[in-house]
């Protein structure tokens, strides 16, 4: 099949989980037989000279580009309050990304066009105009509800009344959007049956974030050295931040008072200037580090304390991949299916991560952390082959491409 993907961002460096989502995907799909195509922004805020793309990102069969500036600007913010246009949606509204996408079209016949998130969706009736290719919609989150759970979170109440506005839009345009699609690729079963809730009746998969084995080489020297923990993830992804200030402020506390040697290292893309300064003892902030594995692979146990979000985080697949010890939220693991104890950790309040923590140091001494971490990488491997999520999506549009003969 001729598949095209369109992205709201370019997808590298893998950094963040919608780039190792997208990229996951396409290069399975390409293993399968497939030819892939890539039309993505290449936004302000994740900028990247595509001239520095290493040879190893070659799996896509065309690849191209459209700057486009999404920065958030406050007059236009405002004015979004007046109408019923979504503001998440309008920062990616490009008449450069439609032209270029139009054109595209005229000349190559595309069997699907594959939009990565709802903020492709504008572009759906340009897509109608000049093909017929299968359009699905691969859904990273149910968008709204990141929305939501941050607002619910918020405190400030001029800021709490805002974001609830801006989700409320969010969340008509993208109920609004479900008809408009051929498939939906939800990226786990919850969030296809929410969709569903929401109005959705067409064809679908539950597509969930695949993973290479070859890609998450393990180092289990680590369960070897003194328990440290690591946090990594995009700081500039409001979820991110907003669970690892209240870690901070809330959890390490806690823990440090019971394990005052214990060390937290810190890494992520956008690390912000206040916590570049921060000075707390015990925490180590790295910022953007030249490999998410070798960081991953230096600590035995991962937090990933998220308080809001949707969909998969990546973060948690990488480390459970990598053979480390992963403690996180229901909500954090919410999507992955793993059985506390056994896969992972879960902990929901400070005293609950000072008991896990207090749990993966008496495994450390008993020489059993490294056990769980093992298991761990086990059920990822087997549960998310990146091939097999493919197959599964793509025997989907091929029984679609043959219904529309």
């Amino acid at each position: 099949m001729r598949i095209l993907q369109l992205c709201k961002k370019f997808p590298f460096p893998l950094k963040d989980g919608e780039s190792i989502a997208v990229t996951a995907l396409s290069r399975a799909m390409k293993a399968l037989g497939h030819e892939v195509h890539l039309l993505a922004m290449n936004t302000s805020k994740h900028f990247f000279p595509v001239e520095e793309l290493p040879r190893s990102f070659d799996h896509y069969a065309s690849l191209h580009t459209v700057e486009v500036d999404n920065r958030v600007k406050p007059l236009q913010a405002l004015w979004h309050l007046k109408g019923e246009a979504s503001y998440h949606i309008a920062r990616f509204c490009s008449k450069a990304f439609e032209d270029k996408l139009a054109g595209l079209l005229k000349n190559t016949t595309f069997d699907v066009i594959q939009l990565e998130t709802p903020y492709l969706a504008p572009y759906i009736p340009v897509i109608r105009k000049y093909s017929n290719a299968v359009v699905s919609m691969r859904a990273h989150n149910v968008e709204f509800e990141i929305w939501e759970r941050i607002s619910q979170n918020t405190a400030f109440w001029p800021k709490r009344w805002y974001l609830q506005h801006l989700t409320e839009r969010l969340r008509q345009y993208e109920i609004s959007q479900l008809a408009a699609y051929d498939h939906l690729a939800a990226i786990t079963r919850r969030d296809l049956e929410r969709f569903q809730q929401l109005g959705y009746e067409g064809s679908a998969t539950v597509t969930p974030i695949g993973v290479d084995s070859g890609a998450y080489p393990p180092d289990f020297s680590s369960f070897q050295k003194p328990l440290s923990l690591s946090f990594i993830g995009s700081l500039d992804w409001m979820p991110n931040l907003e669970g690892l200030q209240w870690f901070l402020d809330e959890v390490w506390p806690e823990v440090r008072r019971e394990h005052p040697d214990l060390t937290l290292h810190i890494a992520g893309r956008n690390t912000p200037k206040w916590l570049l300064r921060m000075d707390r003892p015990g925490i180590v902030v790295e910022g953007e580090v030249p490999s998410a594995t070798t960081f991953i692979n230096q600590h035995s146990l991962m937090v990933v304390p998220l308080l809001s979000g949707s969909g998969m985080r990546a973060k948690i697949l990488e480390g459970m991949a990598l053979g480390k010890a992963v403690i996180s939220t229901q909500m954090g693991m919410e999507g992955i299916g793993v059985q506390q104890g056994v896969h992972a950790l879960i902990a929901n309040t400070p005293a609950d991560f000072a008991r896990q923590v207090a749990y993966a140091r008496a495994l450390q001494k008993k020489g059993q952390l490294e056990q769980l971490g093992r298991e761990a990488r086990r059920f990822v491997l087997d549960q998310y082959d990146s091939l097999e999520v493919a197959r599964r999506l793509v025997k989907a549009y091929a029984e679609l491409s043959v219904e529309a003969l």
